[in-house]
């Protein structure tokens, strides 16, 4: 046992563990932290890394990125400021904490109130889930074999999911589980790769020699390579195959689970490769009997339509040769009792499961950072009350400005990095209308052609898990423009705020622009949202010129508070023009906010006369 701080790195069990309560992590990343931390104080470069964890592999750097990034959740490290993992730019990483050696962990509740850690968080709102998969695992026990994908966005819970069930099943009958992870850049160059790694812990487990044995005779090009060099192919060394062949592992896989119900576990198969794909469908279209379990994970908008997996699992589906769970986002009483367990109180401080669930959608990850985003910036803080310490609030919630938690906008990031430079260039233009945007203003924002701008939402959004078509707008030249929306109001954050202040400002000008020109004659009555574009273009003058136009409108329709809230926000922004210009706003906008407070005022005593009168 590995400790620094309150964290101890159980090598024996492959897991970490804080405060005494366990917290899992995948192979991958545990593989990372466990080589940072037997290497304490010197800087381990990328390549060093790599070779390492994938000996004859080539792997993106971008991947290392990604566990970084998970690890650094699980610790609560601040990368500007590390405790634990110190970047070295373009160089690698260094493990600063102190490491010294410990005991073995004992499972224990924490007492009092503990700060929540992102990834540890408890399953909440998925019982119909477990329950449907408890139901597929006593088929599987009894010899027919299950295929299920497990479906959904980033950071909505399939891996959380897929965890408690395999802790459960664990408990409830013999079963061996291995489990492999699809890895990003890895499918185009390693064939199988998720499948040999779920192999080699099957080899590695108490049932190894078995395991061994049964490879070694039926498949033994599938053997690990350890293995295959010390010539353990069952006593057959003369006929050791040199080439995999899906046929063999499916024989010896089917003999493996005849004793015991065998789970396989496939992590991000969005990212593995064809062969890995073609395997699975081979293992749910045989018919021999065997306690056979596959549980496949994935995204289902982060390969291209060309790649085999949505192919191979609607056949399936249409054959009924497997099952798929799309993970909807939590309800709100599950996303209560989500914040309820990581706080480890009851009673919440007024207003938090509405603002975060606000916030995070329905999202169990995304839900978890904004929790740590409130602790981290004193919003939540742990003080003592009359039943014991618990957590309150510092600043009521909707008053504040919450912005994007670090760890989510880098997230949110290495999912844009995915798209080429063109396609990332429409997302920005589409953040500058807020969630929802038409295709129009896209293209007035790029300076496009509209018509080839929206066929390029459109692809976009039949890829995307985050962006989906929503409907279409009536222009008043009669024609229709499609409009599309983010699926979550983090990702347009990140969008926007990705752009240089330039860039916005030149895009909202021609947002604003467009609907001077397509609304021409009737400007006043599209004078608001043109005022928002401009100000938010930093163009105060023509923002001041745009409200006033909207408040006119506003006085023509009778509308007096809003035309008060109108001159109201354009003093203010005259308070940015030169001394001449400041001063003729401001007597227009003055003059006729006079005019409307007496139009308000007159409406209410008319109406108190009246009153009387009846």
């Amino acid at each position: 046992m590995k400790q620094f701080e309150c964290f101890g790195l159980d090598t024996l069990n492959e897991c970490l563990w804080r405060n005494g309560l366990q917290i899992r992590l995948a192979p991958k990343p545990f593989a990372v932290l466990r080589y940072l931390v037997e290497n304490p104080g010197r800087l381990i470069t990328h390549d060093e890394l790599m070779d390492a964890l994938w000996p004859e592999t080539y792997v993106q750097p971008q991947v290392l990125r990604t566990y970084m990034l998970e690890l650094r959740k699980v610790l609560e490290d601040d990368a500007g400021q590390p405790r634990f993992i110190e970047t070295q730019p373009k160089r690698g990483y260094r493990f600063v904490a102190t490491v010294r050696e410990g005991g073995n962990p004992e499972r224990r509740a924490t007492p009092g109130v503990v700060a929540p850690s992102a990834l540890s968080f408890k399953l909440v709102g998925r019982e119909d889930e477990l329950a449907h998969l408890d139901r597929l695992a006593e088929l599987g026990a009894g010899g027919q074999r299950q295929v299920i994908f497990v479906t959904g966005g980033a950071g909505i819970g399939k891996t959380a999911l897929v965890d408690e069930f395999r802790r459960q099943i664990g408990n409830a009958q013999p079963t061996m589980v291995c489990c492999g992870q699809g890895v990003e850049g890895l499918g185009e160059t390693e064939a199988y790769y998720p499948v040999r790694e779920a192999l080699g812990q099957l080899c590695a487990s108490s049932d190894g020699m078995w395991v061994r044995e049964i490879l070694g005779r039926a498949a033994p090009a599938w053997l690990p390579a350890n293995d295959r060099e010390v010539g353990y192919t069952g006593g057959n060394v003369g006929r050791l195959a040199t080439q995999r062949t899906p046929v063999d592992l499916c024989g010896a896989l089917e003999e493996l689970a005849q004793k015991s119900v065998l789970v396989m576990v496939f992590e991000d198969l969005h990212w593995a490769d064809d062969s890995t794909v073609d395997l699975i469908s081979a293992l749910a279209r045989r018919r021999a009997p065997a306690k056979l379990m596959v549980l496949a994970t994935y995204r289902p908008h982060d390969r291209s339509t060309e790649h085999p997996l949505k192919t191979v699992k609607q056949d399936l589906l249409t054959h009924r040769l497997c099952a798929e769970m799309a993970l909807a986002p939590l309800t709100k009483m599950a996303g209560r009792e989500l914040l309820s367990r990581e706080l480890q109180q009851e009673a919440l401080p007024l207003g938090l499961d509405s603002f975060v669930y606000q916030h995070s959608e329905g999202n169990p990850l995304f839900a978890i950072a904004l929790l740590q985003h409130l602790i981290g910036h004193g919003v939540l803080v742990r003080n003592a009350t009359e039943e014991g310490e618990g957590w309150q609030q510092r600043v009521a919630f909707p008053e504040m400005e919450l912005g994007v938690p670090d760890e989510l906008a880098q997230l949110i990031e290495l999912e844009i990095e995915r798209l080429d430079a063109w396609e990332q260039r429409i997302l920005e233009a589409g953040s500058l209308m807020k969630v929802a945007f038409p295709a129009w203003a896209v293209a007035a924002a790029l300076g496009q052609d509209a018509a080839e701008t929206e066929e390029s939402c459109d692809a976009l959004a039949r890829r995307l898990s985050f962006v989906h078509r929503a409907g279409h707008d009536d222009l008043p030249d009669g024609t229709r423009s499609d409009f599309y929306a983010f699926g979550h109001g983090l990702y347009r954050e990140v969008l926007y705020h990705k752009q240089s202040a330039a860039r916005r400002a030149k895009g909202h000008t021609r947002i604003a622009e467009r609907l001077g020109t397509m609304f021409a004659g009737r400007e006043a009555t599209v004078a608001r949202e043109m005022a928002m574009h401009y100000e938010a273009a930093g163009n105060w003058q023509r923002a001041a010129n745009a409200l006033l136009a909207a408040a006119r409108y506003a006085q023509e329709r009778h509308a007096y508070s809003e035309a008060t809230q109108l001159l109201e926000r354009t003093l203010g922004i005259a308070e940015n023009l030169s001394d001449n210009d400041r001063e003729y706003v401001e007597e227009d906008a003055h003059s006729r906010l006079e005019m409307a407070l007496a139009s308000i005022e007159e409406t209410r005593d008319g109406g108190t006369k009246r009153g009387q009168k009846a």
